[in-house]
């Protein structure tokens, strides 16, 4: 979700690669919560960190702590800065289907605030 809010955000402006530690399926609530937004996410395939092509990075942003501490292993020999930014996991949601999309609404908007913080408010979406 991160690195769609972001290109939906920035667009081509900022290189942005995401990366978790598992691999999986799309996630049809993440689906849904995107698409609420105006952004799709049903083609995107989930990647680990080892399927990163490009190790050139600024800045890596984790949201869980078994990222942070895979990210803090990843990067030691380079000279990038990595912070961990909090994130509850929608993943773990109960309840109705109602309930559990409020947890990924809930994530992605924590999200969006995160990134156009960081990285200013850039320009507006288009469509």
């Amino acid at each position: 979700m991160a690195e769609a809010i972001a290109r939906h955000y920035f667009g081509r402006e900022i290189y942005f690669a995401s990366a978790g530690l598992k691999r999986g399926a799309p996630d049809p609530f993440a689906i849904a919560a995107m698409e609420e937004i105006g952004v799709d996410i049903s083609a995107h395939k989930p990647h680990m960190f080892e399927d990163l092509e490009d190790s050139n990075f600024d800045l890596i942003v984790t949201l869980s702590p078994e990222a942070h501490h895979k990210a803090l292993e990843f990067t030691r020999t380079m000279a990038v800065d990595v912070v961990y930014w909090p994130t509850p996991d929608a993943t773990a949601a109960q309840g109705s289907r109602e309930a559990i999309l409020d947890a990924y609404r809930d994530v992605r908007e924590r999200l969006t605030v995160r990134i156009k913080n960081l990285l200013g408010h850039g320009p507006q979406p288009s469509g």
